[in-house]
């Protein structure tokens, strides 16, 4: 059986070549429940890709993964395994720059 941590390392390393290469100074991070908003699954918090000038010696975009409310919402292990590919996809690509709308166009709502 696979662990949490384990899942969400699953969804980092599924990802295109391409993308993963375009990954900068960004940390994920598995975190129990989001204090102000204990239902959210994910949380990315930055500056959006396209919105970056110069921001050397910045600290690192992060993005938190929320184990709680994942656990408590999919209990089945395939629809939990699912779920967090969804919520790591969702949050990179607001870090990629794209907004609610077009996240969900994409299917990772």
């Amino acid at each position: 059986m696979t662990t949490f941590d384990e899942q969400v390392r699953a969804a980092l390393d599924s990802l295109p070549p391409h993308l993963a290469s375009a990954l900068q100074n960004i940390a994920v991070v598995v975190e129990h429940e989001n204090a102000e908003d204990p239902d959210l699954f994910g949380l990315y918090h930055g500056v959006p890709l396209p919105e970056r000038g110069d921001m050397g010696g910045m600290l690192p975009d992060k993005i938190s993964i929320y184990r709680i409310p994942l656990e408590e919402t999919f209990s089945d292990p395939d629809e939990l395994r699912e779920e967090i590919r969804i919520t790591v996809l969702h949050e990179l690509a607001h870090y990629f720059g794209l907004d609610e709308e077009r996240i969900a166009e994409l299917g990772y709502d």
